[in-house]
């Protein structure tokens, strides 16, 4: 007999509670050794305690969390060269997807994937961080779409949940290194050149990963500054 798998709504809170997690975890809100409590999450979001017991034993598993005994869990350091070694993944994933979507991609699909350039471009100089992030995800869901590789994208997006959508837009510098390498990635597809697309996929989520690791490491430096104050 196969074990019982939790219900969609359970499932569901459970993620939603982990998500919340990791968010107040990467914001620096809930900073490293900070103890967390699962009834402290199941009343922020207004769930039981099963559903929150069960995302922050996932979040245990990623590594954001550690189990400490009598203590329940306390939240992990996560250092620059954590987020370095996720994005290099990022990018050698998302370089295959690029790849197999500039042989894919029709005229109407780079017409898609340049309007939603220009949407990304016109949001940024109104400095229309939600927009912002709204347009880059949707330009780089067109493209994974458009490889048509389903167990790909799906091991990509494991990686991808480790950092929330609209923290990126927040770091110094990333709006403008997005603008930049999009305008690339797209003049590679329109080329209908795989391996430029690879190259530049894979750039662009370095560039990423640095902009978000530089931006770790400083918030350590700063946490340690302000520790030793004391």
């Amino acid at each position: 007999m196969s074990p019982r798998r939790p219900s969609a709504p359970r499932q569901q809170f459970s993620e939603r509670a982990a998500a919340y997690v990791r968010a107040m975890v990467i914001s620096g809100e809930m900073p490293p050794g900070s103890q967390v409590r699962v009834e402290q999450v199941a009343e922020a979001l207004d769930i039981s305690t099963t559903p929150a017991r069960e995302a922050l034993q996932l979040l245990r598993v990623e590594g954001f969390l550690k189990a400490v005994q009598n203590k329940g869990f306390m939240v992990a350091p996560l250092r620059g060269k954590d987020i370095r070694d996720l994005f290099r993944v990022q990018g050698l994933l998302a370089g295959e997807l690029a790849a197999r979507a500039s042989q894919n991609a029709t005229r109407a699909d780079l017409a898609e994937l340049e309007a939603l350039h220009l949407e990304l471009m016109a949001a940024a100089a109104r400095n229309n961080n939600e927009l912002l992030e709204e347009k880059n995800h949707d330009f780089h869901r067109q493209i994974n779409k458009l490889a048509d590789a389903e167990k790909m994208l799906w091991v990509l997006g494991l990686t991808t949940r480790y950092v929330p959508r609209m923290f990126y837009a927040s770091i110094p510098g990333w709006p403008e290194t997005t603008m930049e390498d999009h305008g690339e990635i797209l003049a590679a597809m329109k080329d209908s050149d795989p391996e430029r697309a690879r190259k530049t996929m894979e750039e662009h989520l370095r560039h990423a990963g640095e902009k978000l690791a530089d931006y770790f490491d400083a918030r350590l430096v700063h946490e340690a500054a302000a520790g030793s104050a004391f």
